[in-house]
Parts: structure tokens; sequence; C-alpha cells
């Protein structure tokens, strides 16, 4: 697996899009959301259906279309820097082929920030752009708006990259080790739901996988984990960090099986627990596309270069 082409960092004054690609945003969520943004000398605007609701699909923020104009529109304006996702939910996949993947490619890299559902952006941007994205906190998530921790570390990614080269987690070994390779991943089920789709790479071989859910019961777990063993796309992984289970069975299920699916995918293959991406408290930006260094018994992560440039 190589390694992607690394966007600009944000300076002060740079304008961010927030867009929603997902699920319907909370207006006062949003609107905590781009004062904090402010607050980092950032100029945000926001996509203008990003509070829309869809008619018939509560669960979507808006129909398929306007939300992919809405990122594509921001991707290709050339006075925004960056474009954040408001939320996640459900609603990407819905959108993704409607995208003009040439003309994004045109506007030239910039930084994509979401977690969650926005998974299928992270493996479009890497398979169709070939571009460093960042997994990490969303401009109207709750877990943003009201944790300290995820904010700066979100904030020290975007504006100064080579403070955050070494992520330290405090998270512990599942199976010991250390590995190298290029970071991907994201939750879990996104990436099982993305097995064959032409905006997805075709498996993890030579990559440190990152994996992450939420509100799932273990045998729900099983089955994305099986799933990717059976097509063969876990083949050739170096090694494994796990992130939040966060409204799923009680962890001790979860980490047997955790054990039980990915502890044997090889010699060398070391897997970490509790890293603390994901859907979680005070949650780590995990760039995605880098080149790094994986020691499970040290719980940490780190870049071979920073993630921005």
């Amino acid at each position: 697996m190589k390694e992607l082409v690394r966007p600009s960092r944000l300076a002060p004054g740079a304008r961010v899009a927030v867009v929603a690609t997902s699920g319907p945003v909370p207006e006062e969520r949003l609107q905590a959301g781009l004062d904090v943004l402010r607050g980092w000398d950032l100029d945000p605007v926001v996509g203008p259906h990003v509070l829309d609701r869809h008619g018939e699909f509560g669960y979507l923020a808006g129909t398929d279309a306007d939300r992919a104009a809405d990122l594509q529109n921001a991707w290709c304006d050339p006075s925004v820097d960056a474009v954040l996702c408001a939320r996640g939910g459900y609603g990407v996949m819905r959108m993704v082929e409607l995208l003009d993947w040439n003309a994004l490619r045109a506007a030239g890299p910039k930084v994509l920030v979401g977690f969650s559902d926005v998974t299928a952006l992270h493996e479009a941007f890497a398979a169709r752009l070939g571009l460093v994205t960042l997994y990490g906190p969303m401009a109207a998530g709750i877990d943003f708006i009201k944790n300290a921790r995820a904010q700066e570390h979100l904030r020290s990614t975007l504006f100064a990259p080579e403070t955050v080269r070494t992520i330290h987690s405090g998270g512990r070994a599942l199976v010991p080790g250390r590995a190298r390779g290029v970071t991907l991943g994201g939750c879990l089920c996104l990436l099982a739901s993305e097995l064959g789709s032409p905006c997805a790479r075709p498996g993890a071989r030579g990559g440190l996988l990152c994996l992450e859910d939420v509100g799932e019961e273990t045998y729900r777990l099983d089955r994305y984990l099986t799933q990717l063993l059976r097509a063969n796309w876990l083949d050739g992984v170096r090694g494994v960090l796990l992130g939040s289970w966060d409204r799923c069975e009680p962890y001790e299920r979860v980490r047997a099986l955790l054990l039980d699916r990915l502890g044997g995918l090889g010699l060398g293959v070391p897997v970490v627990e509790e890293f603390g991406f994901g859907h979680c408290e005070g949650a780590l930006t995990i760039p995605f596309g880098v080149a790094a260094e994986l020691d499970a018994d040290a719980g940490t992560l780190t870049l071979a270069e920073p993630a921005l440039h």
C-alpha cells in the first residue's frame, strides 16, 4: 500500500466549509461547532443544504443530489482550504457515486475531516483521489463541541501537525509487537458495506488498519469481521488499531470477539486496543494514507511525516 498525497496544513484565517453528507444536523449543535472553529481563527462557511431533512427518509440530511452538490461545490471552491463534515449517521453511500471525481481531482488536494459514516468518503478519496484524509471529530458532533481533548488534537493536527507526529493513545496490546505500514480504516460496518464498491480500495494489504464502531451487537461485529476475512480483504495487513465500541455490548464480550477474529491474522501482526478514536469522548484524530509505525505494547502510532505538509 502506497502513501497518499498530503494536503497543506491550515493557517489562521483559512476558510473551511461545513457540509452535511449523512444525517440531519441539529442547528444548535452546528452553531456551537461553528463558534469553536471561529475561536480557532478560521472562517467557516456552511453548505446551503446543511440543515435540510429528506422529505421521506428523515435519517438523511436532504436529498442525495443536494448533499453531493454541497460537498462538490465546497471542494471545488478555490477559496476553501478544508471540508469538515457536520455529522455522521447514514447517507454517504447513497451520494458518493453522484460526485464528479474528475472535477474533485482538478480542484487539487484539500483537507477532509470526518468519521463514522464518512468512512465511505475516506475510502473514496483514497481510491479515486489518492489523498490523505483525517478521521476525526465532526463540526456539529456533541463529542466535539463539548470535549476539549478532541478539539485540541484536531486543532493541532490541522495547524501544527508536526506536534502530533506520535499519537499516544493510552491503549494496550491485544497482540503485542511493532509494525510499519500505511494507515487506513474507519467504521467497521461501513468498511464491510463498501466491499466491491468502485469507490473503495481492494484491501488492507500493507496497511495499519484502524477499526471502530458504535451501537452494534457482538454477532453483527462478528459478521462484519468475518465478511472482511472471507473476502480476503485483511490479507497482508501489517497491524490493527482498535478504537471505541461505544453502545456495543459489554467490552469483555467485544474484546473476546476481536481477539478471536483478529488475533490470528499472522505472525508479527500486532493488535492494539482502546486506542481512543471513533465514537468516544476525547476522540483522537487519525490521519489515513500516511506511513507510520505502530507499537502495540506502548500504545503509540508514530507517523513517518506530519499528516499535513
